[in-house]
């Protein structure tokens, strides 16, 4: 900052400087002297545009330095308890939506707060460093967090308010059921390469030597912004910042201990037991329809639980439907259970049997199962890439999920492939009709 405000003072014009005044002198008196039918006024109109010209100048890199300035990525905030009563109105304002949410203003900035329960204990200077790693995060397809408050057993997360809907009412509105904002195939490809990437960016680029999860992948957490259709993730940095995200120090010093070689049986036993009331006691929340067996049954999330989450998430953008629901059936007179994971592995064997010749299936099982809402305007091989390789993200074994890394580029190509596809189906306009004769 000091250096651009010098190079802002240099740029300005200086009255003190002895030498400025003399040479300005000089020009104007040689130049109104040589010629007496000049009009002396031109040369007051030169100095002028000068001072304007310089003048305009400065005002142009202050500008430029202030929208470089609000660029740039603000420090963590620790907000007060009582500066998050006072924005949200002592929590009596109108809640942003059915969560614990509020949308208010703080230190004049459009923000949202979200109540969270501490999962596990976190210490003060481990809620410091997460929450300096968290904020120095910037990519375009994540919600700013600006910062965050404690209130006992409860942790308020301050994030920066975008002006869209959620991903789950532009794919399904009860009330026009038949009609979809993101009705292109495009608008769609493009949502999944913002997602795409942005997980990679939390996954690969966020910390040096720490495995970030989200943990949150839904669609209700994904803003869909307009008029270009782009999806910005929220939620980023809860799952470290409320204890969702068991730490690894116990194994460390597990380590140290054998190495030391003064470990006893009594400590085992206590670490043994520890570690079974620990999963005891320790409660987790997940999506319905979202959470993978592993995180089922130990409650840990993972890397590979969020690709998980965002397998589903693409199988809910492809077909429309929702990850889990129950329709009512007459005949058995009960509720049958409907997954769009298992809707979609079907409709994948069907394809790949009749292409093989093992099944009985005329094929087109795919383009079957894609959202009737996008009326069949798509690419034929996209779509099945992207259904397959969606399948490939919710496999019930981890180790068979495919790195978020290679899904993004996948996707990216995807996307390419679908600009290319759009292009050539676009009417032409580089074309005249003319009535008149010739």
């Amino acid at each position: 900052m000091c250096r651009s405000k010098m190079d802002i003072n240099a740029a300005e014009p200086s009255t003190t400087t002895p030498r400025t005044p003399r040479r300005h002198s000089r020009t104007a008196k040689s130049s109104f002297t040589n010629s007496s039918s000049t009009d002396p006024t031109s040369v007051n109109h030169t100095a002028g545009s000068s001072n304007k010209y310089t003048s305009t100048t400065s005002a142009s890199s202050k500008t430029s330095l202030s929208s470089f300035r609000d660029a740039l990525p603000e420090n963590p905030h620790l907000y007060d308890f009582t500066e998050i009563c006072s924005a949200t109105n002592n929590f009596l304002a109108k809640r942003f939506s059915s969560s614990a949410a509020w949308r208010c203003t703080i230190r004049g900035k459009d923000v949202i707060v979200f109540q969270h329960k501490f999962r596990r204990p976190v210490e003060p200077w481990q809620l410091r460093q997460r929450l300096a790693t968290i904020c120095r995060g910037h990519h375009v397809s994540i919600i700013k967090l600006r910062g965050a408050s404690i209130s006992g057993e409860h942790i308020y997360l301050v994030y920066d308010f975008v002006n869209g809907a959620n991903l789950a009412e532009c794919l399904r509105n009860p009330k026009t059921p038949n009609y979809t904002v993101l009705s292109t195939w495009l608008s769609r490809m493009q949502i999944a390469t913002d997602v795409a990437q942005g997980l990679d960016y939390i996954h690969n680029y966020t910390g040096l030597n720490t495995n970030f999860v989200h943990n949150h992948i839904k669609s209700s957490s994904v803003i869909v912004t307009e008029p270009s259709f782009h999806a910005k993730i929220c939620h980023f940095g809860t799952a470290e910042l409320c204890g969702e995200v068991p730490d690894e120090e116990g194994g460390q010093e597990e380590e140290e201990e054998e190495q030391s070689g003064e470990i006893t049986e009594e400590k085992q036993r206590s670490s043994k037991i520890k570690r079974t009331t620990d999963n005891r006691v320790i409660k987790f929340e997940g999506a319905r329809g979202y959470m993978s067996p592993e995180f089922q049954s130990t409650g840990i999330p993972t890397q590979k639980s969020d690709v998980f989450a965002f397998g589903v998430l693409l199988l809910e953008l492809l077909s429309g439907e929702e990850p889990l629901k129950f329709k009512f059936d007459k005949e058995k007179g009960d509720y049958r259970r409907i997954s769009v994971i298992e809707t979609a592995r079907e409709a994948v064997k069907v394809e790949t049997e009749s292409r093989s010749g093992d099944g009985d299936g005329d094929g087109g099982r795919i383009r079957r199962w894609i959202d009737r809402r996008l009326k069949d305007s798509y690419p034929m091989d996209v779509a099945e890439k992207m259904t397959r390789m969606a399948v490939e993200c919710v496999h019930v074994e981890p180790d068979k999920r495919p790195d978020l890394r290679r899904v993004a580029g996948k996707i990216s190509r995807l996307y390419l492939e679908s600009q290319k596809w759009s292009e050539k189906l676009r009417v032409p306009t580089d074309f005249s009709v003319s009535w008149g004769p010739r």
